[in-house]
């Protein structure tokens, strides 16, 4: 079946629709909470099982190394590329967004790869969790080296795309404890995020219950998932048609890193994979994650550590541009590239 002809992505095409159209089709709030928890949860013990059957092999360790050498490589890039044209809060905030990953995008790309006989191996499930952080820590630390740049009680006057703004924590100064414990908080709750817990529990339920596991909760983990899924894509499309007018406000610098970055990210991902060897649905789901960007666990822990930045800029290029671009044609793209080069 033809990626685009998927009933799930068009599903979502229907659900973007809905959006620009502004019609009154939608999705209960805690229904589409409930689909994410779903999909997270079946996407961990798929996971998990498949560690269970084959173990952690040398190559799913370096399959791991690797998204952790892009979640590092991806907002540093980002960071030093986008703080020339855009204020230090949104250059900050952006980079964190793309040195992330998107859930959802992952699971779509996983049973798409499926379909396709090239499922990546349990280890990306641990990999795509590990890579959640990073970024975040990076920001953070940026964003203490830039307030501590300024004098003792004199913060730094960063701006944003809405004026000027300050980077610092008042009179402490950025050395005090206190500004340490709140630059470390969001950190804290990324890290501990319930989508978090919910994929390294369901991935560690998996593993230890193994085939006897796996026969048992097959129906839920199965059957039920690509119909939940195409539910839960009709309602992100509503989602992202919600975010296209924040995507007109941001600059065309920015919205060239939206579209390009991720494109650049995934080559980067793929090089990476060919020298190292990794299989062709690997490499494949290594590129998905280095190119998504996340717009749910950063961009809500951002908004305490960088409250500076623009949540709509950062949150709009995320979920407004690079999410249905990989859905649409990020995906196929990436697993074509990926096949031609590596074979499968």
């Amino acid at each position: 079946m033809m990626p685009l002809l998927d009933p799930a992505v068009l599903f979502f095409a229907v659900g973007l629709l809905a959006g620009v159209l502004r019609s009154d089709l939608e999705v209960p709030p805690q229904v589409a909470r409930f689909l994410s928890l779903y999909l997270l949860m079946a996407l961990g013990l798929k996971g998990g099982f498949a560690l269970s059957a084959g173990g952690l092999p040398a190559d799913g360790l370096a399959a791991i190394g690797l998204a952790l050498v892009m979640a590092t490589l991806v907002p540093l890039a980002g960071w030093w590329l986008l703080r020339r044209v855009a204020a230090p809060a949104d250059a900050l905030a952006v980079a964190a967004a793309y040195g992330s990953v998107s859930a959802v995008t992952f699971v779509t790309a996983h049973q798409q790869l499926e379909q396709l006989g090239l499922p990546p191996g349990g280890h990306m499930t641990a990999a795509m969790v590990l890579m959640e952080s990073p970024a975040l820590l990076i920001a953070l630390m940026l964003r203490s080296r830039l307030a501590a740049t300024a004098h003792t009680g004199s913060p730094v006057q960063v701006g944003t795309s809405g004026g000027a703004a300050t980077l610092g924590w008042g009179g402490g100064g950025g050395s005090t404890g206190g500004g340490w414990s709140r630059l470390l908080q969001p950190l804290r709750e990324a890290c501990t995020h319930g989508t978090q817990l919910l994929l390294l529990g369901a991935l560690a339920i998996g593993w230890i219950s193994g085939e006897a596991g796996q026969k048992v909760m097959h129906p839920f983990t199965g059957d039920l998932f690509k119909g939940l899924l195409a539910f839960f894509l009709l309602d992100m499309g509503v989602q992202v048609a919600r975010q296209l007018g924040a995507v007109r406000q941001a600059s065309g610098w920015l919205l060239a890193y939206a579209v390009l970055g991720p494109l650049a990210h995934a080559l980067i991902a793929l090089l990476l994979a060919g020298l190292v060897g990794l299989s062709t649905g690997d490499a494949a789901m290594l590129m998905v994650l280095a190119a998504s960007a996340s717009y749910i666990v950063v961009p809500a822990a951002l908004r305490q550590a960088v409250p500076e930045a623009n949540p709509a800029l950062y949150l709009g290029l995320a979920l407004g541009v690079t999410f249905p671009l990989n859905l649409l044609l990020g995906i196929p793209l990436y697993t074509a590239m990926a096949r031609g080069v590596l074979g499968g």
